[in-house]
């Protein structure tokens, strides 16, 4: 049994690791959607008061927003890879076109959650509604009576109007849950096309055809899944080595001391082996033949990140 959930703890996390950047984003959104509902019912209660309003319809939105924009910022490995890169070599080997493939990536996936935050919220209409509910001119309801202002128009979100009001409440709740809607299914269009464009803009500017583009995707997954399991071993081993030589022993259970016995440690790789391997990568040939990451340049021996006669780099940043 325990080795069942083990296996099946094993795939989902494969499945949520997964290399596809759809499967991957479409779970973003699906969890967004439901923080988006779960707010919606247990946090989300307009003051109905003139100004504050308006604020609060807005923060509603914005700021969870801004929230998860941020969380997808520094989830990304680009930005790391980003910072690392602009700590240990500077942007001077970056072309501007370079430089906006990365950001554009970047940003891209972080706005993910951010839009779906906002779509769902503007259909919902909730938000919207108590923002601008004050800002509806009286003048443009039938038969509006005149001695209320902005101050009864604040309260129409919250149902507590007075009886005459309650026909007025309604169309005005209508009219902007409409606009509301209407916005949401906007973003929605304008963002499908954005993916679109970028999508045929990715795909007619690779250097590369659709077969290669492929393996160099699986390349990466592959690499990063030995590179992490092997890095796990390696580190075990070497702390086993060292917790053996302070102490003259190491208490280790039969996996472990197989895995001593089978993969010898004596020492750590030093840090510009590290530094090598770690930062922005930018496709790159090497006398016609591929180099998919820094690791298979620094294994082939090349050195630096900027073009030369021998080596020529193009500008066509991993996804």
């Amino acid at each position: 049994m325990a080795a069942f959930i083990a296996e099946n703890f094993r795939f989902l996390s494969l499945f949520f690791k997964s290399k596809d950047v759809m499967i991957f984003n479409g779970l973003v959104a699906l969890g967004t959607v439901g923080s988006e509902e779960l707010f919606s019912v247990m946090a989300f209660h307009c003051p109905c008061s003139p100004a504050r309003n308006y604020i609060y319809g807005l923060a509603a939105i914005g700021v969870p927003a801004l929230a998860l924009f941020l969380i997808g910022v520094v989830w990304n490995n680009h930005t790391w890879n980003l910072v690392a890169e602009c700590h240990k070599r500077g942007t001077k080997n970056f072309s501007a076109a370079a430089t906006f493939l990365l950001f554009g990536s970047i940003m891209g996936r972080a706005a993910v959650a951010p839009v779906t935050w906002s779509v769902f919220s503007l259909l919902r209409g909730e938000a919207y509604i108590c923002a601008l509910s004050e800002f509806v001119q009286p003048a443009s309801l039938d038969k509006f009576p005149a001695e209320y202002g902005a101050e009864a128009l604040a309260r129409f979100p919250c149902r507590d109007v007075p009886a005459n009001l309650t026909k007025f409440r309604d169309e005005v709740t209508r009219r902007l849950k409409y606009e509301s809607q209407l916005f949401g299914w906007l973003l929605i269009g304008i963002v499908a096309v954005l993916i679109f464009l970028t999508k045929c803009l990715k795909h007619c500017c690779s250097p590369l055809s659709y077969r290669q583009e492929a393996y160099w995707d699986q390349y990466r997954a592959n690499e990063d899944k030995l590179f992490r399991r092997t890095a796990e071993v390696h580190s075990r081993v070497l702390a086993a080595t060292n917790v053996k030589q302070f102490f003259g022993f190491v208490a280790l259970d039969k996996e472990e001391k197989e895995m001593v016995q089978e993969f010898p440690v004596e020492s750590a790789q030093p840090s510009p082996q590290w530094n090598a391997i770690t930062g922005v990568y930018i496709y790159r040939e090497d006398k016609g033949f591929p180099l998919y990451s820094r690791l298979h340049k620094w294994a082939k021996g090349v050195e630096g990140n900027g073009p030369s006669p021998e080596a020529h780099e193009m500008l066509f940043l991993a996804s």
